[in-house]
C-alpha cells in the first residue's frame, strides 16, 4: 500500500511526515547504509511506526494549533514560532521531518515503545550485577530526537504539560 504523505494540506488520510525519498536523502547524507539495505514495502512501514510514535509521545507538547479538525496528524500546525519566525501554516517543519526519518532508522531495528513490566531492580548473570535506580526509565528515550524537536515543542522540550485548575 502507498505511503500516504503529509505536504502541508491537512490530509485526513496522512500516516507519515516524511516520504521515502525524503528518508533515503536524510540517510544517504550520513552513510546510513542500513537504511539503503531496506525494501521500499520496509521502508514505508517504519516511517509509519515514526510518525506514530511522534504522535503518541508527543501529543498536546506541539506548539501552536492543528490547522484542520479532519487532519489525521498534528502538522502541520498554525502559530508556531521558531527564532521568531512564523512557521508557514501549510508546511512541515525541517526537524519533524529529521526526526520522523530518525525514528524510521530505528524503528527497522526494534519497537519504539516497548511495553512496560515489572522493574528490575537488581540483576546478576554470572560475575556481572546491575542495579538500577528506584524509579528508573523502562521506556527508550530518542535523547537527539528530542532535541531536534525542541524548538517545536511548547515551554522549549519534551515533558510534562502542566494546566492551571
Amino acid at each position: 500500500m502507498a505511503l500516504l504523505v503529509e505536504t502541508g494540506s491537512g490530509s485526513p488520510t496522512a500516516e507519515s511526515y516524511a516520504s521515502v525519498s525524503d528518508a533515503d536523502t536524510y540517510h544517504a547524507a550520513r552513510g546510513n547504509a542500513a537504511w539503503a539495505a531496506l525494501s521500499s514495502d520496509s521502508k514505508e512501514v517504519n516511517l509509519r511506526k515514526a510518525t506514530e510514535h511522534l504522535e503518541q509521545m508527543y501529543l498536546g507538547l506541539w506548539k501552536g494549533d492543528k490547522n484542520l479538525s479532519t487532519q489525521a496528524l498534528s502538522w502541520p500546525r498554525s502559530n508556531v514560532y521558531v527564532d521568531d519566525c512564523l512557521i508557514a501554516n501549510n508546511a512541515l517543519p525541517a526537524q519533524l521531518v529529521k526526526a520522523t526519518c530518525e525514528l524510521a532508522l530505528k524503528a527497522s531495528t526494534g519497537p519504539l515503545i516497548v511495553d512496560e513490566g515489572a522493574q528490575v531492580k537488581s540483576k546478576q548473570v554470572g560475575p556481572i550485577a546491575v542495579t538500577y535506580a528506584d524509579g528508573a526509565r523502562q521506556q527508550k528515550r530518542y535523547a537527539a530526537v528530542d532535541a531536534t524537536l525542541r524548538p517545536l515543542l511548547s515551554g522549549g522540550g519534551a515533558g510534562i504539560r502542566l494546566v492551571r485548575a
